[in-house]
Protein backbone atom coordinates (compact mmCIF):
# COMPACT_ATOMS: atom_id res chain seq x y z
CA UNK A 1 0.00 0.00 0.00
CA UNK A 2 1.48 3.40 -0.85
CA UNK A 3 2.01 6.21 1.58
CA UNK A 4 1.29 6.07 5.60
CA UNK A 5 -0.03 2.98 7.49
CA UNK A 6 -3.24 3.91 9.64
CA UNK A 7 -4.26 2.96 12.81
CA UNK A 8 -7.23 1.29 11.50
CA UNK A 9 -5.28 -1.16 9.60
CA UNK A 10 -4.22 -3.57 12.53
CA UNK A 11 -2.29 -6.07 10.85
CA UNK A 12 -1.28 -7.06 7.64
CA UNK A 13 -3.62 -10.45 7.41
CA UNK A 14 -7.36 -10.07 7.87
CA UNK A 15 -8.96 -12.12 10.80
CA UNK A 16 -12.56 -13.91 10.19
CA UNK A 17 -14.57 -13.08 12.76
CA UNK A 18 -15.80 -16.94 13.04
CA UNK A 19 -13.91 -18.79 10.46
CA UNK A 20 -13.34 -18.98 6.90
CA UNK A 21 -16.58 -19.98 5.73
CA UNK A 22 -19.61 -18.88 3.68
CA UNK A 23 -21.50 -15.82 4.62
CA UNK A 24 -24.93 -18.03 4.75
CA UNK A 25 -23.31 -20.00 7.43
CA UNK A 26 -22.59 -17.14 9.84
CA UNK A 27 -26.22 -17.07 9.97
CA UNK A 28 -26.19 -20.29 11.82
CA UNK A 29 -23.21 -18.75 14.15
CA UNK A 30 -25.00 -16.57 15.15
CA UNK A 31 -28.31 -18.44 15.88
CA UNK A 32 -26.15 -20.19 18.33
CA UNK A 33 -24.37 -17.56 20.00
CA UNK A 34 -27.48 -15.36 20.39
CA UNK A 35 -30.37 -17.17 18.79
CA UNK A 36 -32.93 -14.60 19.71
CA UNK A 37 -30.58 -11.72 18.38
CA UNK A 38 -32.88 -9.88 15.91
CA UNK A 39 -31.51 -9.99 11.99
CA UNK A 40 -33.73 -8.22 10.46
CA UNK A 41 -36.75 -5.91 10.96
CA UNK A 42 -38.83 -4.87 8.44
CA UNK A 43 -42.34 -2.94 8.30
CA UNK A 44 -42.24 -3.16 12.40
CA UNK A 45 -42.13 -6.80 12.20
CA UNK A 46 -38.56 -8.48 12.81
CA UNK A 47 -36.97 -11.72 11.93
CA UNK A 48 -34.67 -13.12 14.68
CA UNK A 49 -31.19 -15.12 13.79
CA UNK A 50 -33.26 -18.39 14.82
CA UNK A 51 -35.59 -18.23 12.89
CA UNK A 52 -33.79 -16.33 9.59
CA UNK A 53 -31.88 -20.12 9.96
CA UNK A 54 -34.86 -22.05 10.22
CA UNK A 55 -36.40 -20.34 7.09
CA UNK A 56 -33.13 -20.26 4.78
CA UNK A 57 -32.21 -23.87 6.12
CA UNK A 58 -36.13 -24.74 4.44
CA UNK A 59 -35.83 -23.15 1.27
CA UNK A 60 -32.47 -25.01 0.26
CA UNK A 61 -34.55 -28.07 1.19
CA UNK A 62 -36.98 -27.01 -0.56
CA UNK A 63 -34.64 -26.20 -3.90
CA UNK A 64 -32.87 -29.61 -3.22
CA UNK A 65 -36.27 -31.72 -3.32
CA UNK A 66 -36.75 -29.83 -6.55
CA UNK A 67 -34.15 -31.18 -8.15
CA UNK A 68 -31.66 -28.09 -8.02
CA UNK A 69 -28.28 -28.86 -8.85
CA UNK A 70 -25.10 -27.50 -7.14
CA UNK A 71 -24.66 -24.85 -9.99
CA UNK A 72 -27.92 -24.30 -10.91
CA UNK A 73 -28.91 -20.52 -10.56
CA UNK A 74 -31.78 -19.18 -8.75
CA UNK A 75 -33.52 -15.49 -9.65
CA UNK A 76 -34.36 -13.03 -7.71
CA UNK A 77 -36.99 -10.22 -8.80
CA UNK A 78 -37.29 -8.29 -5.73
CA UNK A 79 -37.22 -4.91 -3.97
CA UNK A 80 -35.41 -4.75 -0.51
CA UNK A 81 -37.48 -7.32 1.83
CA UNK A 82 -37.04 -9.89 3.95
CA UNK A 83 -37.97 -12.88 1.21
CA UNK A 84 -34.67 -11.77 -0.55
CA UNK A 85 -32.17 -12.48 2.24
CA UNK A 86 -33.99 -15.53 2.96
CA UNK A 87 -33.92 -16.72 -0.60
CA UNK A 88 -30.45 -15.49 -1.17
CA UNK A 89 -28.81 -17.69 2.03
CA UNK A 90 -30.85 -20.53 1.46
CA UNK A 91 -30.04 -20.98 -2.37
CA UNK A 92 -26.61 -20.34 -1.63
CA UNK A 93 -26.73 -22.94 0.76
CA UNK A 94 -28.55 -25.69 -1.60
CA UNK A 95 -25.36 -24.96 -4.09
CA UNK A 96 -26.87 -22.47 -6.29
CA UNK A 97 -25.69 -19.47 -8.14
CA UNK A 98 -27.91 -16.28 -7.43
CA UNK A 99 -28.16 -13.96 -9.69
CA UNK A 100 -30.66 -10.72 -8.50
CA UNK A 101 -32.42 -8.51 -11.08
CA UNK A 102 -32.92 -5.18 -10.72
CA UNK A 103 -37.21 -4.57 -9.30
CA UNK A 104 -37.23 -1.55 -11.51
CA UNK A 105 -36.65 -4.29 -14.55
CA UNK A 106 -39.30 -4.22 -16.98
CA UNK A 107 -39.94 -6.83 -19.75
CA UNK A 108 -36.93 -6.56 -22.19
CA UNK A 109 -33.98 -5.77 -19.44
CA UNK A 110 -35.90 -8.80 -17.55
CA UNK A 111 -35.83 -10.86 -20.34
CA UNK A 112 -32.38 -10.26 -21.53
CA UNK A 113 -30.61 -11.46 -18.15
CA UNK A 114 -32.79 -14.66 -17.32
CA UNK A 115 -32.25 -15.27 -20.97
CA UNK A 116 -28.84 -14.85 -20.70
CA UNK A 117 -28.39 -16.45 -17.01
CA UNK A 118 -30.70 -19.48 -17.71
CA UNK A 119 -31.72 -19.83 -14.23
CA UNK A 120 -34.31 -22.90 -12.93
CA UNK A 121 -35.52 -20.66 -10.74
CA UNK A 122 -37.49 -17.50 -10.24
CA UNK A 123 -38.39 -16.14 -6.60
CA UNK A 124 -40.39 -12.76 -7.61
CA UNK A 125 -43.05 -10.00 -5.95
CA UNK A 126 -46.33 -10.94 -7.05
CA UNK A 127 -46.67 -7.25 -8.45
CA UNK A 128 -43.91 -8.12 -10.94
CA UNK A 129 -45.69 -11.69 -11.97
CA UNK A 130 -47.36 -9.95 -15.33
CA UNK A 131 -44.57 -8.25 -16.62
CA UNK A 132 -42.76 -12.33 -15.76
CA UNK A 133 -45.40 -13.69 -17.61
CA UNK A 134 -45.16 -10.94 -20.53
CA UNK A 135 -41.52 -11.84 -21.51
CA UNK A 136 -42.59 -15.33 -22.88
CA UNK A 137 -41.15 -18.65 -22.63
CA UNK A 138 -37.74 -18.77 -20.21
CA UNK A 139 -37.21 -22.25 -19.52
CA UNK A 140 -37.49 -21.58 -15.87
CA UNK A 141 -39.02 -24.66 -14.49
CA UNK A 142 -40.23 -23.47 -11.00
CA UNK A 143 -42.04 -19.98 -9.98
CA UNK A 144 -42.22 -19.01 -6.39
CA UNK A 145 -44.24 -15.97 -5.95
CA UNK A 146 -44.06 -13.63 -2.73
CA UNK A 147 -46.10 -10.48 -1.74
CA UNK A 148 -43.78 -7.39 -0.10
CA UNK A 149 -45.58 -8.05 3.54
CA UNK A 150 -45.75 -11.56 3.73
CA UNK A 151 -42.71 -11.73 6.07
CA UNK A 152 -44.07 -8.51 8.22
CA UNK A 153 -47.10 -10.38 10.09
CA UNK A 154 -49.19 -13.00 9.25
CA UNK A 155 -48.92 -13.89 5.14
CA UNK A 156 -51.89 -12.68 2.93
CA UNK A 157 -53.72 -15.23 1.43
CA UNK A 158 -53.89 -14.88 -2.12
CA UNK A 159 -54.62 -17.19 -5.44
CA UNK A 160 -51.66 -18.22 -6.78
CA UNK A 161 -51.49 -18.75 -11.08
CA UNK A 162 -51.39 -22.21 -12.18
CA UNK A 163 -47.80 -23.76 -11.33
CA UNK A 164 -46.79 -21.09 -9.05
CA UNK A 165 -45.44 -21.95 -5.46
CA UNK A 166 -45.49 -20.11 -2.56
CA UNK A 167 -42.56 -18.54 -1.15
CA UNK A 168 -43.86 -18.58 2.47
CA UNK A 169 -44.88 -22.18 2.40
CA UNK A 170 -41.66 -23.07 0.71
CA UNK A 171 -40.16 -21.71 4.23
CA UNK A 172 -41.85 -23.94 6.34
CA UNK A 173 -40.30 -27.16 4.25
CA UNK A 174 -38.95 -29.81 6.63
CA UNK A 175 -34.54 -29.45 6.32
CA UNK A 176 -32.94 -32.53 5.26
CA UNK A 177 -29.41 -31.85 6.22
CA UNK A 178 -28.76 -35.35 4.13
CA UNK A 179 -29.17 -33.38 0.67
CA UNK A 180 -27.14 -30.41 1.60
CA UNK A 181 -24.11 -30.15 -1.07
CA UNK A 182 -20.43 -29.70 0.10
CA UNK A 183 -20.37 -26.32 -0.39
CA UNK A 184 -16.09 -24.60 -1.05
CA UNK A 185 -15.29 -20.69 -0.40
CA UNK A 186 -14.19 -20.92 -4.26
CA UNK A 187 -17.46 -21.90 -5.39
CA UNK A 188 -19.73 -19.31 -7.27
CA UNK A 189 -22.50 -18.10 -5.14
CA UNK A 190 -23.21 -14.84 -6.59
CA UNK A 191 -23.91 -13.66 -10.14
CA UNK A 192 -24.35 -9.72 -10.49
CA UNK A 193 -24.57 -8.39 -13.96
CA UNK A 194 -23.04 -5.15 -15.32
CA UNK A 195 -21.16 -3.76 -18.59
CA UNK A 196 -18.11 -2.40 -17.01
CA UNK A 197 -17.86 0.32 -19.65
CA UNK A 198 -19.16 -0.85 -23.07
CA UNK A 199 -21.10 -3.81 -23.79
CA UNK A 200 -24.13 -5.11 -23.27
CA UNK A 201 -24.60 -6.45 -19.32
CA UNK A 202 -22.71 -9.63 -18.63
CA UNK A 203 -22.92 -11.60 -15.43
CA UNK A 204 -20.46 -11.32 -13.12
CA UNK A 205 -19.23 -14.69 -11.20
CA UNK A 206 -18.42 -14.07 -7.46
CA UNK A 207 -17.12 -16.83 -5.16
CA UNK A 208 -18.02 -17.33 -1.31
CA UNK A 209 -14.49 -16.04 -0.72
CA UNK A 210 -15.06 -13.47 -2.60
CA UNK A 211 -18.55 -12.02 -0.39
CA UNK A 212 -16.81 -13.29 2.93
CA UNK A 213 -13.65 -11.27 2.48
CA UNK A 214 -15.31 -8.26 1.62
CA UNK A 215 -17.70 -8.13 4.71
CA UNK A 216 -14.92 -8.69 7.05
CA UNK A 217 -12.26 -5.79 5.46
CA UNK A 218 -15.82 -3.71 5.95
CA UNK A 219 -16.09 -5.15 9.53
CA UNK A 220 -12.72 -4.60 10.52
CA UNK A 221 -11.75 -1.45 9.54
CA UNK A 222 -14.86 0.01 10.38
CA UNK A 223 -15.27 -1.36 13.70
CA UNK A 224 -18.81 -2.52 13.22
CA UNK A 225 -20.03 -4.86 16.30
CA UNK A 226 -22.88 -7.10 16.78
CA UNK A 227 -25.37 -4.46 19.01
CA UNK A 228 -24.93 -2.17 15.38
CA UNK A 229 -28.11 -1.73 13.91
CA UNK A 230 -27.63 -0.77 10.02
CA UNK A 231 -30.19 0.57 7.52
CA UNK A 232 -30.51 -0.77 4.48
CA UNK A 233 -31.99 1.42 2.31
CA UNK A 234 -29.90 1.31 -0.53
CA UNK A 235 -30.86 -1.64 -3.77
CA UNK A 236 -29.65 -4.73 -2.48
CA UNK A 237 -29.56 -6.06 -5.71
CA UNK A 238 -26.96 -4.36 -6.49
CA UNK A 239 -23.38 -5.68 -5.29
CA UNK A 240 -22.76 -2.30 -2.68
CA UNK A 241 -25.95 -2.46 -1.76
CA UNK A 242 -25.77 -6.39 -0.70
CA UNK A 243 -22.35 -6.20 0.85
CA UNK A 244 -23.03 -3.10 3.17
CA UNK A 245 -26.93 -4.12 3.93
CA UNK A 246 -26.89 -7.78 3.89
CA UNK A 247 -23.30 -9.44 4.10
CA UNK A 248 -21.61 -6.85 6.64
CA UNK A 249 -24.14 -7.15 9.55
CA UNK A 250 -25.07 -10.98 8.78
CA UNK A 251 -21.21 -11.68 9.49
CA UNK A 252 -20.75 -9.17 12.75
CA UNK A 253 -23.92 -10.53 13.68
CA UNK A 254 -25.93 -7.38 13.86
CA UNK A 255 -29.22 -6.10 12.99
CA UNK A 256 -30.22 -4.73 9.96
CA UNK A 257 -33.69 -2.44 9.05
CA UNK A 258 -34.66 -3.13 5.55
CA UNK A 259 -36.56 -0.25 3.90
CA UNK A 260 -37.92 -1.17 0.52
CA UNK A 261 -37.30 1.90 -1.24
CA UNK A 262 -35.68 5.27 -0.25
CA UNK A 263 -38.35 7.71 0.63
CA UNK A 264 -36.70 10.95 3.03
CA UNK A 265 -39.46 10.49 6.48
CA UNK A 266 -39.50 6.73 5.86
CA UNK A 267 -35.79 6.85 6.18
CA UNK A 268 -36.24 9.02 9.54
CA UNK A 269 -38.40 6.84 10.97
CA UNK A 270 -36.65 3.97 10.50
CA UNK A 271 -33.57 5.24 12.25
CA UNK A 272 -35.76 6.79 15.37
CA UNK A 273 -38.03 4.01 15.71
CA UNK A 274 -35.02 1.19 15.64
CA UNK A 275 -31.66 3.73 16.97
CA UNK A 276 -29.50 2.50 13.72
CA UNK A 277 -26.10 3.35 14.11
CA UNK A 278 -24.94 2.59 10.52
CA UNK A 279 -26.49 3.92 7.46
CA UNK A 280 -25.27 3.12 3.85
CA UNK A 281 -26.36 5.91 1.45
CA UNK A 282 -25.95 8.02 -1.72
CA UNK A 283 -25.23 11.81 -1.15
CA UNK A 284 -28.81 12.93 -2.74
CA UNK A 285 -30.30 10.60 -0.24
CA UNK A 286 -28.61 12.82 2.25
CA UNK A 287 -29.44 15.91 0.79
CA UNK A 288 -33.07 15.06 0.53
CA UNK A 289 -33.41 14.17 4.51
CA UNK A 290 -31.49 17.46 5.37
CA UNK A 291 -34.31 19.21 3.23
CA UNK A 292 -37.75 17.87 4.96
CA UNK A 293 -39.23 20.15 6.77
CA UNK A 294 -40.13 17.51 9.31
CA UNK A 295 -36.81 16.86 10.22
CA UNK A 296 -36.95 17.69 13.74
CA UNK A 297 -39.98 15.18 14.45
CA UNK A 298 -36.82 12.25 14.01
CA UNK A 299 -34.62 12.08 16.56
CA UNK A 300 -31.25 10.85 14.30
CA UNK A 301 -28.67 11.13 17.15
CA UNK A 302 -28.34 7.01 17.37
CA UNK A 303 -26.27 7.18 14.47
CA UNK A 304 -22.45 7.36 14.34
CA UNK A 305 -20.76 6.33 10.67
CA UNK A 306 -22.89 7.22 7.77
CA UNK A 307 -20.81 5.44 4.80
CA UNK A 308 -21.70 7.17 1.58
CA UNK A 309 -20.88 7.37 -2.35
CA UNK A 310 -21.12 11.00 -3.36
CA UNK A 311 -23.22 10.02 -6.93
CA UNK A 312 -24.33 12.85 -8.74
CA UNK A 313 -23.75 15.39 -5.34
CA UNK A 314 -20.11 15.21 -4.07
CA UNK A 315 -19.65 14.64 -0.46
CA UNK A 316 -17.30 18.41 0.99
CA UNK A 317 -16.42 18.82 4.51
CA UNK A 318 -19.26 21.47 4.75
CA UNK A 319 -21.64 18.50 3.67
CA UNK A 320 -20.57 16.70 6.54
CA UNK A 321 -20.97 18.81 8.94
CA UNK A 322 -24.64 19.35 8.33
CA UNK A 323 -24.98 15.98 8.86
CA UNK A 324 -23.27 15.84 12.05
CA UNK A 325 -24.87 18.93 12.73
CA UNK A 326 -28.52 17.39 12.47
CA UNK A 327 -27.47 13.70 13.55
CA UNK A 328 -25.33 14.88 16.85
CA UNK A 329 -21.93 14.18 15.50
CA UNK A 330 -22.51 11.09 12.78
CA UNK A 331 -19.43 11.20 10.35
CA UNK A 332 -20.47 11.23 6.47
CA UNK A 333 -17.77 10.57 4.31
CA UNK A 334 -16.71 8.73 0.88
CA UNK A 335 -16.80 5.12 2.32
CA UNK A 336 -14.88 3.35 -0.58
CA UNK A 337 -14.27 2.56 -3.97
CA UNK A 338 -15.66 -0.75 -5.52
CA UNK A 339 -17.21 -2.36 -8.39
CA UNK A 340 -19.13 -5.25 -9.15
CA UNK A 341 -15.52 -7.25 -10.60
CA UNK A 342 -14.47 -6.75 -7.09
CA UNK A 343 -17.82 -7.17 -4.66
CA UNK A 344 -17.06 -3.79 -3.70
CA UNK A 345 -15.10 -1.66 -1.27
CA UNK A 346 -11.87 -1.85 -2.34
CA UNK A 347 -10.30 1.36 -0.71
CA UNK A 348 -11.71 2.65 2.80
CA UNK A 349 -11.64 6.20 4.38
CA UNK A 350 -9.94 6.25 7.40
CA UNK A 351 -11.81 8.26 10.73
CA UNK A 352 -8.58 9.83 12.04
CA UNK A 353 -7.66 11.61 8.72
CA UNK A 354 -10.65 11.76 6.66
CA UNK A 355 -9.57 13.60 2.90
CA UNK A 356 -12.91 14.86 1.22
CA UNK A 357 -12.53 15.05 -2.61
CA UNK A 358 -10.63 11.14 -2.12
CA UNK A 359 -12.05 7.34 -2.09
CA UNK A 360 -9.88 6.58 0.42
CA UNK A 361 -6.89 4.23 0.70
CA UNK A 362 -6.46 0.53 -0.17
CA UNK A 363 -8.04 -2.12 2.53
CA UNK A 364 -6.63 -5.44 3.76
CA UNK A 365 -4.03 -7.24 1.01
CA UNK A 366 -5.57 -4.61 -2.36
CA UNK A 367 -2.99 -3.24 -4.30
CA UNK A 368 -3.93 -0.32 -6.68
CA UNK A 369 -1.99 0.40 -9.32
CA UNK A 370 -2.52 3.25 -11.67
CA UNK A 371 -1.03 2.92 -15.09
CA UNK A 372 -1.00 4.46 -18.64
CA UNK A 373 -4.70 4.11 -20.23
CA UNK A 374 -3.15 3.98 -23.36
CA UNK A 375 -0.01 1.21 -23.05
CA UNK A 376 -2.46 -0.14 -19.70
CA UNK A 377 0.66 -1.55 -18.31
CA UNK A 378 3.35 1.53 -17.71
CA UNK A 379 2.96 2.61 -14.12
CA UNK A 380 1.88 6.07 -13.73
CA UNK A 381 4.04 8.61 -10.90
CA UNK A 382 2.34 10.02 -7.99
CA UNK A 383 -0.20 13.05 -8.53
CA UNK A 384 -0.41 11.68 -12.20
CA UNK A 385 -3.76 10.19 -13.70
CA UNK A 386 -4.54 7.02 -15.57
CA UNK A 387 -6.64 3.64 -14.96
CA UNK A 388 -6.75 2.53 -12.33
CA UNK A 389 -5.62 -1.10 -11.95
CA UNK A 390 -6.43 -3.60 -8.71
CA UNK A 391 -5.62 -6.97 -7.13
CA UNK A 392 -7.08 -8.53 -4.25
CA UNK A 393 -9.24 -11.62 -2.48
CA UNK A 394 -12.11 -9.81 -3.93
CA UNK A 395 -11.46 -9.91 -7.36
CA UNK A 396 -13.90 -11.96 -9.69
CA UNK A 397 -12.69 -15.01 -11.74
CA UNK A 398 -14.55 -14.57 -14.68
CA UNK A 399 -17.44 -13.19 -16.95
CA UNK A 400 -20.34 -16.07 -17.30
CA UNK A 401 -20.37 -17.05 -20.67
CA UNK A 402 -17.93 -14.46 -21.59
CA UNK A 403 -14.00 -15.43 -22.01
CA UNK A 404 -12.87 -12.75 -24.24
CA UNK A 405 -14.40 -10.16 -22.19
CA UNK A 406 -12.93 -11.97 -19.09
CA UNK A 407 -9.47 -12.33 -21.18
CA UNK A 408 -9.60 -8.62 -21.53
CA UNK A 409 -10.56 -7.38 -18.01
CA UNK A 410 -7.95 -9.73 -16.52
CA UNK A 411 -4.61 -9.74 -17.01
CA UNK A 412 -1.67 -11.05 -15.27
CA UNK A 413 -3.84 -10.87 -11.94
CA UNK A 414 -4.91 -7.01 -12.39
CA UNK A 415 -8.35 -6.34 -12.77
CA UNK A 416 -8.34 -3.38 -15.35
CA UNK A 417 -11.16 -1.26 -14.54
CA UNK A 418 -11.81 1.22 -17.28
CA UNK A 419 -11.63 3.86 -14.49
CA UNK A 420 -9.88 6.69 -14.33
CA UNK A 421 -7.57 7.76 -11.04
CA UNK A 422 -4.66 9.18 -9.27
CA UNK A 423 -2.85 8.24 -5.98
CA UNK A 424 -2.02 11.40 -3.61
CA UNK A 425 1.16 11.27 -1.21
CA UNK A 426 -0.37 9.54 1.56
CA UNK A 427 -2.03 7.16 -0.87
CA UNK A 428 -5.04 8.14 -1.37
CA UNK A 429 -7.39 7.29 -4.35
CA UNK A 430 -8.60 10.14 -6.36
CA UNK A 431 -11.51 8.56 -8.45
CA UNK A 432 -11.18 10.85 -11.57
CA UNK A 433 -14.51 9.13 -13.90
CA UNK A 434 -14.49 6.13 -16.63
CA UNK A 435 -12.17 5.61 -18.88
CA UNK A 436 -14.73 4.55 -21.87
CA UNK A 437 -18.48 5.60 -21.85
CA UNK A 438 -20.22 3.99 -19.46
CA UNK A 439 -22.90 6.63 -18.08
CA UNK A 440 -23.43 7.00 -14.19
CA UNK A 441 -27.37 8.65 -13.91
CA UNK A 442 -28.16 8.56 -9.80
CA UNK A 443 -25.97 6.18 -8.62
CA UNK A 444 -26.92 3.70 -11.43
CA UNK A 445 -24.27 2.29 -14.37
CA UNK A 446 -26.22 3.10 -17.74
CA UNK A 447 -24.57 1.48 -20.48
CA UNK A 448 -25.09 3.37 -24.31
CA UNK A 449 -25.04 -0.11 -26.28
CA UNK A 450 -28.67 -1.26 -24.24
CA UNK A 451 -30.29 1.62 -24.77
CA UNK A 452 -29.68 1.93 -27.69
CA UNK A 453 -31.19 -1.88 -28.40
CA UNK A 454 -34.32 -0.96 -26.74
CA UNK A 455 -34.89 2.55 -28.82
CA UNK A 456 -33.94 0.32 -32.24
CA UNK A 457 -37.26 -1.82 -30.85
CA UNK A 458 -39.47 1.43 -31.58
CA UNK A 459 -40.71 1.17 -35.58
CA UNK A 460 -39.52 4.90 -36.40
CA UNK A 461 -36.32 4.75 -35.22
CA UNK A 462 -33.85 3.42 -37.98
CA UNK A 463 -29.96 3.93 -35.63
CA UNK A 464 -29.90 5.47 -31.98
CA UNK A 465 -26.77 6.80 -30.35
CA UNK A 466 -26.47 7.08 -26.80
CA UNK A 467 -24.68 9.64 -24.78
CA UNK A 468 -24.11 10.92 -20.85
CA UNK A 469 -24.36 15.24 -20.24
CA UNK A 470 -23.39 16.06 -17.21
CA UNK A 471 -26.24 16.96 -14.63
CA UNK A 472 -25.95 18.42 -11.40
CA UNK A 473 -28.48 16.48 -9.50
CA UNK A 474 -28.17 13.14 -11.30
CA UNK A 475 -24.70 13.29 -12.09
CA UNK A 476 -25.49 12.24 -15.90
CA UNK A 477 -28.46 12.00 -17.94
CA UNK A 478 -28.65 10.33 -21.15
CA UNK A 479 -29.13 11.83 -24.91
CA UNK A 480 -30.14 10.00 -27.63
CA UNK A 481 -29.32 10.83 -31.08
CA UNK A 482 -32.07 8.87 -33.62
CA UNK A 483 -32.18 8.53 -37.30
CA UNK A 484 -35.93 8.19 -38.33
CA UNK A 485 -36.89 6.00 -40.87
CA UNK A 486 -37.60 8.44 -43.54
CA UNK A 487 -41.94 6.91 -43.65
CA UNK A 488 -41.72 8.57 -40.03
CA UNK A 489 -39.83 11.89 -40.65
CA UNK A 490 -41.90 15.04 -39.68
CA UNK A 491 -44.42 12.10 -38.00
CA UNK A 492 -42.92 11.38 -34.64
CA UNK A 493 -41.79 13.96 -32.28
CA UNK A 494 -39.00 13.99 -29.71
CA UNK A 495 -41.44 13.95 -26.88
CA UNK A 496 -42.98 11.07 -28.08
CA UNK A 497 -39.58 8.76 -28.55
CA UNK A 498 -38.91 10.29 -24.94
CA UNK A 499 -42.31 8.91 -23.76
CA UNK A 500 -42.43 5.63 -25.29
CA UNK A 501 -39.19 4.92 -23.75
CA UNK A 502 -40.27 5.69 -20.18
CA UNK A 503 -42.68 2.98 -20.65
CA UNK A 504 -40.61 0.50 -21.75
CA UNK A 505 -37.02 0.59 -19.49
CA UNK A 506 -36.13 1.62 -16.91
CA UNK A 507 -36.56 5.36 -15.26
CA UNK A 508 -32.66 5.76 -14.80
CA UNK A 509 -31.86 4.56 -18.37
CA UNK A 510 -34.70 6.59 -20.63
CA UNK A 511 -32.95 9.67 -22.68
CA UNK A 512 -34.02 13.07 -21.01
CA UNK A 513 -33.35 14.47 -24.16
CA UNK A 514 -33.47 13.35 -27.95
CA UNK A 515 -31.54 14.61 -31.15
CA UNK A 516 -32.95 13.73 -34.38
CA UNK A 517 -30.39 13.56 -37.11
CA UNK A 518 -30.11 12.39 -40.71
CA UNK A 519 -27.14 10.64 -39.87
CA UNK A 520 -25.02 9.30 -37.28
CA UNK A 521 -21.05 9.52 -37.32
CA UNK A 522 -19.07 6.04 -37.77
CA UNK A 523 -16.27 4.03 -38.39
CA UNK A 524 -14.94 2.72 -41.37
CA UNK A 525 -16.86 -0.20 -40.30
CA UNK A 526 -20.43 1.30 -39.55
CA UNK A 527 -19.26 1.23 -35.84
CA UNK A 528 -21.19 4.38 -34.21
CA UNK A 529 -18.41 6.85 -33.06
CA UNK A 530 -20.20 7.95 -29.96
CA UNK A 531 -17.16 10.17 -28.74
CA UNK A 532 -17.85 12.51 -31.56
CA UNK A 533 -21.46 13.14 -30.50
CA UNK A 534 -20.25 13.56 -26.97
CA UNK A 535 -17.57 16.41 -28.23
CA UNK A 536 -20.18 18.18 -29.79
CA UNK A 537 -21.17 18.80 -26.12
CA UNK A 538 -19.77 22.14 -24.75
CA UNK A 539 -17.66 21.80 -21.91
Amino acid sequence: MAGQVWPELISENLAFRLGERPVFDYVRMNAEESSDQTAITFQGAKISYRLLQKQADAFASFLLKRGLKKGDRVALYLPNCPQFVIALFGAQKAGAIVSPCNPMFKEWELQYQLKDMQPRVIVLLNAFYDRFLNIGDTGIDTVIMTGISDFAGIPAQRALPSGVIDFYETTLTDEEESLIPDVQMEDFCLMIYTSGTTGLPKGVMLTHRNLLFKAACAATVYGFQKDDVFLSVMPIYHVAGLLAGISVPIYVGAQLVLLPQFEPELAMEAIDQNHCTIAYTVTPMNVAIMAQPKQEAYNLTSLRLNMCSSFGISITEELSDRWGKLTGGCKLFESSFGMSETCGFDTFMPLSKIKFGTVGIPVYECQINIVDQETGSEAMPVGQSGEILIRNPGVFREYWNRPEETAEALKDGWLHTGDMGKLDEDGYLVFLGRKKEMIKSSGYSVFPEEVELYLLKHPAIRAAAVIGLPDPQRGEVVKAFVVLRPEFTGRVTEDEIIQWAKEKISNYKCPRLVEFRSELPASGTGKVLRRLLAAEVPK
